[in-house]
């Protein structure tokens, strides 16, 4: 099954119906159809922590989702781990280059070890990577 990586602007912009992406994100989302979604804990943390300011209703709907995708038979949530941190701080060191995050630097690790090429993105970044990023223009 093909897979995809799905970065933390993904699910915000899907999340949040105000969000510049979300059109974008929900015509992305329908075009999927049986694909495989990989995503991290540290990407949903990303996604949890802009949310914190939206509001109770918008909190409490971010933290269902992420108990969703845990259940969810079509992705995975790949869990940190200190292996995991090392890792992406020797590739965030490594770049300094780049204006790569640390959160980044692991998606990018990790989509690495899937032999994932395509992400759920809008962040320049994951093109300067090498990656392609499917919420950009030109795209799906």
């Amino acid at each position: 099954m093909r897979a995809v990586f799905a970065d933390s602007g993904y699910w915000i912009a899907l999340w949040r119906p105000r969000d510049a992406l979300h059109e974008k994100a929900m015509i992305v989302a329908e075009g999927l159809g049986e694909i495989g979604v990989v995503t991290t804990q540290l990407v949903l943390t990303e996604a949890l922590n802009a949310m914190a300011g939206a509001g109770e209703f918008h909190r409490r709907w971010a933290v269902r989702m992420v108990r969703q995708l845990a259940h969810h038979p079509n992705v995975e949530v790949v869990p940190q781990s200190d292996t995991q941190f090392r890792a992406a701080v020797r590739r965030y060191a490594a770049r300094s280059d780049q204006t790569w995050s640390l959160t980044d630097c692991a998606s990018f690790l990790v989509m690495e070890e899937h032999n994932i090429t395509e992400a759920l993105a809008y962040d320049r970044d994951f093109e300067q990577a090498g990656f392609v990023a499917l919420l950009r223009e030109g795209h799906l």
